[in-house]
């Protein structure tokens, strides 16, 4: 990878559009942190990008797998990144050397949309570095409201333990370990940081003593018909009964990670390794709870900014050519900037219209609907309000509508084995909701637990699916049990459900079984 750069400060030219961008957006109520621009080129920009946005990671090769295919994709004109912004207080954000004008501008309306959610968005409350415990307050963000969140100094900690562990241990050691845990960082709770799952109940009193059923006998033939030893070894064998079925953990454990730093007999270097895995991973996760939030919610301001303020009539063709590339959808994918910008701009329209409530819902005049106009003015109060109290699959599923969907011409697509190749398999509105649905919850990942730390009295781990329909990919499911057996150092199960049946996956670290489950 190329050295990053020391000086990347903006133009003075750029830096007076920063304060206008900046007075603009204040202007329409946008609140966000201290925003900090750099100049990049564009090798920088894919070196920064490879690693997640932050200039230093911790070593790893596929950072540089990443970097190598952001390059030749850039190369051959297949892809170009804009901008990137960090959820960090202050916020960085990276402009791209050689970018027009226009492009910049664009650019920072953008990035301040971006960290105006970053601040408010109730997802990211769980990026505090000053919280501890459970977060319950969710209406502290404003002027006041500046948290911890500085990550970059964090990720570059990070980089520097992972590097001492390298230094003592070797390379190849610590990154076969990183490439185990980086396959099971999906393996956390999302939402540790707003309830408790794991309450214990106190335990109000110690277990009962054990009494062996003796046999009735008179006083002087106790001895002999319930001789000693004979209690002693049917105390014993009935104390190691109910050890047996006592289960642990008592409840089921959805941050997995969390379960194995506790409690894998893992040495200190691979504790270490494991901990920033999953830290790490808890930081990126609000992000891919709210793509479609996130980028639409910057769209919808970097729109309205440019073509009401920013913008010059010399400027508006190449401004509305460049947005119609990012808003661009094709190929049967997603594009999370058009749809949450239509989104928003549909909740806009219908509460300033009062297309909403109980009247609304019960009426079933067409003609009517059609022309419903309260003039309630309460558009912008409302997206504001959805920005700070959605994520992405309560967006959607609030406010993605049967008219919407018709609209946009939203379709769900499956895999034809016939034809071998991607075909529309629904226009159905709830058919391609439900779709959208299960893609985002969770962000598109099997929901895992913990269930058993001692499966059978084997010490063995056993692991349970919530299973919603889509079974498990078989390569993936290998390939994560077998990093699991690294770390927990004895075989792992899993119960899942295939092909409609209850299955028990095993690895014991060299073969992958599977059987129904309740068979041997």
């Amino acid at each position: 990878m190329p050295q990053f750069a020391r000086k990347t400060g903006i133009p003075r030219y750029l830096r007076k559009w920063q304060a206008t961008v900046e007075k603009v957006a204040r202007g329409y109520g946008l609140d966000f942190f201290p925003v900090v621009f750099e100049m990049l080129t564009y090798d920088q920009m894919n070196e920064v990008a490879a690693y997640g946005g932050f200039p230093t990671r911790y070593p790893h090769w596929r950072f540089g797998m990443d970097y190598e295919r952001l390059s030749k994709s850039y190369e051959y004109g297949l892809s170009k990144i804009y901008e990137m912004v960090i959820n960090n207080n202050p916020s960085f954000a990276y402009l791209l050397e050689g970018n027009s004008l226009t492009d910049q501008k664009m650019v920072m309306c953008h990035v301040y949309g971006h960290v105006d959610f970053f601040k408010h968005n109730f997802a990211f409350r769980s990026t505090d570095l000053d919280k501890r415990g459970r977060i319950v307050d969710l209406d502290s963000a404003g002027a006041d409201y500046k948290p911890n969140r500085k990550w970059v100094d964090k990720m570059a900690n990070h980089g520097a333990a992972v590097r001492r562990v390298i230094d003592r241990r070797g390379i190849e050691a610590v990154e076969q370990l990183i490439d185990h845990c980086l396959s099971l960082e999906n393996l956390i709770d999302p939402w540790s940081r707003f309830f408790v799952r794991d309450a214990q109940e106190p335990i109000s009193e110690e277990p009962s003593e054990i009494e062996v059923p003796r046999l009735r006998a008179k006083e002087y033939m106790d001895s002999f018909i319930n001789p000693e030893e004979y209690i002693a070894q049917q105390k014993e064998r009935l104390e190691k009964a109910r050890e047996a079925q006592r289960k642990f953990p008592a409840n089921s454990e959805r941050d997995v990670l969390r379960f194995l730093l506790e409690h894998a007999p893992l040495e200190k270097w691979e504790r270490r390794v494991l901990a920033v895995i999953r830290e790490e991973a808890y930081y990126f996760y609000p992000q891919m709870q709210t793509k479609i939030m996130n980028e639409g919610w910057a769209s919808y301001w970097h729109s309205k900014m440019m073509t009401q303020d920013v913008c010059d009539w010399s400027e508006i063709i190449e401004y509305a050519d460049n947005n119609a590339g990012v808003m661009s959808t094709s190929g049967g994918r997603l594009n999370p900037y058009k749809l949450g910008v239509e989104l928003y701009r549909s909740v806009e329209e219908r509460w300033n219209r009062g297309q909403f409530g109980r009247e609304w819902e019960q009426c079933n005049d067409l003609d009517e609907k059609s022309h419903w106009d309260r003039r309630l003015g309460l558009g912008r109060q409302k997206i504001f309000e959805v920005r700070s109290l959605y994520n992405d699959v309560t967006f959607i599923d609030e406010f993605l509508t049967p008219d919407f969907a018709a609209e946009h011409k939203l379709f769900s697509i499956d895999w034809s084995s016939r034809h071998e190749r991607y075909e529309i398999s629904s226009r159905e509105f709830v058919k391609v909701k439900q779709k959208l649905l299960s893609q985002l919850t969770n962000a598109g990942n099997p929901v895992i637990t913990v269930e058993d730390a001692n499966h059978e009295n084997r010490g063995e781990l056993l692991l349970g699916h919530a299973h919603e329909g889509v079974d498990l990919r078989d390569d993936y499911a290998r390939h994560a049990m077998a990093a699991l057996v690294r770390l927990w150092k004895r075989p792992v199960c899993l119960l899942t459900v295939l092909d409609d049946k209850k299955t028990m996956l095993r690895h014991d670290g060299k073969e992958f079984t599977s059987s129904e489950a309740g068979e041997g």
